[in-house]
Parts: C-alpha cells; structure tokens; sequence
C-alpha cells in the first residue's frame, strides 16, 4: 500500500501542531462519489494536550473565508495581482479563459489514415490554414477548446460552436498524448497551452468529431480542401453548436445540428464546478 502520510521537517523555531480542520458532508453511499451540489460544512479547531502531553481536537468553530485567507498566506500561496491581458475572459487560480480572433496559421498534419483523392493531406505536412476565433478554457486538469461564431471578444452569452481542430474530443476537452502539460494555471503559460493546441500533429479525427461540422466529407476533407485552395477564412457557417445534449446525440450518432448551444457563461460556469 503506498504511504501518503506528510513528513514535516521542523525549522530552527520548531514546528508544532496548532489547528485541524474538519470536513462534512452528506452521508452517501460508498459505491457513488459525493455531487459538488451536496451540502457541506467545515469547521477549524484548535488543538490542546491532554494529560500526557498528546494533542486532541479541541472544539471548533465554523471555518471561515478569514480562516481560508490567514491560512493561504502562510503556506505562501498567495496570488499576486496582475494587469489582464485584452483577451483574457476569467482569471481565477482554478479556471483560467482567453480567447484569440481567426486567423492564418501553420497546422501540423501526420494522417494514420488518409482518405483517397485528397490533395495536400496525404503525407506528412505543414501547411498554412485559416482558424476560426476560438476560445479556451484551462482548468488544472483539463483544457477545453471550442470555435467561437465571430471573431470578436465573446460575452457571457455567446453560443459556443464545435471546434474543428483534429486534437479536440467531441465534448471539448484537448487529447493531449504525450504533449507536455503547462505546470501553472497563469497568463504566463497561455503561449504553453495555445502551442499545445496548434503546433502538435495532428493524425485523426477523434471519435465523433465528424459529426459536428456539417457538409460532405468530414473534417480531413475539409482541412484539405481549405489547405489546397489557400483559403485565408475558416466557413464558420459549418461548424455546428456545442452543447450538452449534442454530446448525447453524437454518441447515438445522431445529428447534432438542433441540439441547445453552449454559451460562454454555461461552460465558464460548468468547469468552475468540475476544474
């Protein structure tokens, strides 16, 4: 069984044991998680010695924002502030969302697979192909893409569209491979996470992904197609809405087209909730 005790090494000053914090939450059954909607409680304790010098929980007091503060401080995790960049939506130390306007740029293409009778896709390639607008939204354990229907800054109620790029999961999340994960959660790893999207190679289209664009031929024929033409603008127009209940119809392989769009201030909102 692997050990995931905490040693503390004591400073010059020592260190001792000065505060627990205790969690609740609503009992639940053993064979499901606990919902992030579920009530819970915490409360901060002192801690006492008893007879023989051991400590003991003393009794507590609800745990509050203060309490989360004085302690943030301490353990050094402080945010500093910092000036936001034009394109940078949420800045929060779980979530982290920007977006960047449509544009020309080099696209990585190794295909397992290609399709017969394409033009400028069927070997190893970088080629130059218009992106649409695009958002994203970093968590610490995920980044989630999406295609954005002008290229100008989203609001809380833009609807959010499918993004076309091979590495994106039909539910937005980036299949990241062996592509190196950024280590921080800043506006400073922001180039980390835009390379890992745009300057990785793609070899396929993920399950289900060619249902969310619409027109003939799925998304390989599409990027090859605007690759040959030297097309200097994505048609937006083909690229269907994301949301929830298009994620349940892709997996019945049916069409996604009339499914309820996701808006900024859904998905902002669903992975402030999830991280």
């Amino acid at each position: 069984m692997a050990d995931h005790s905490t040693q503390f090494e004591a400073t010059d000053g020592g260190m001792v044991l000065t505060n627990a914090i205790l969690l609740y939450r609503t009992e639940t059954p053993r064979h499901r998680a606990p919902r992030p909607d579920e009530p819970a409680f915490a409360s901060v304790h002192g801690i006492e010695e008893d007879a023989d010098g051991r400590p003991t929980i003393a009794a507590g007091a609800p745990l509050t924002r203060e309490h989360l503060w004085q302690w943030t401080e301490a353990l050094g995790r402080t945010t500093l502030p910092e000036i936001l960049p034009a394109n940078v939506l949420v800045a929060h130390p779980d979530i982290l969302a920007w977006w960047i306007p449509e544009q020309v740029r080099a696209a990585f293409f190794a295909l397992s697979s290609p399709p017969d009778r394409i033009q400028m896709l069927s070997g190893r390639t970088i080629v130059p192909v218009p992106y649409p607008a695009h958002l994203f939204v970093a968590t610490r354990s995920n980044l989630d893409v999406y295609a954005l229907p002008a290229s100008q800054r989203p609001d809380a109620d833009t609807r959010l569209l499918h993004s076309p790029i091979l590495n994106v999961y039909a539910d937005g999340r980036l299949c990241w491979g062996n592509i190196p994960k950024p280590k921080a959660l800043t506006i400073a790893a922001i180039p980390e996470y835009e390379r890992a999207v745009f300057d990785s190679w793609s070899t396929h289209p993920n399950v289900g992904q060619d249902l969310t664009v619409s027109g003939k031929g799925g998304l390989v024929r599409l990027w090859d197609d605007l690759a040959a033409r030297k097309a200097r603008r994505f048609p937006v127009k083909r690229l269907k809405p994301f949301g929830a209940s298009a994620q349940r119809q892709i997996r019945r392989n049916a069409k996604a087209a009339d499914a309820e769009p996701m808006t900024l201030g859904k998905a902002i909102a669903t992975r402030g909730v999830r991280r």
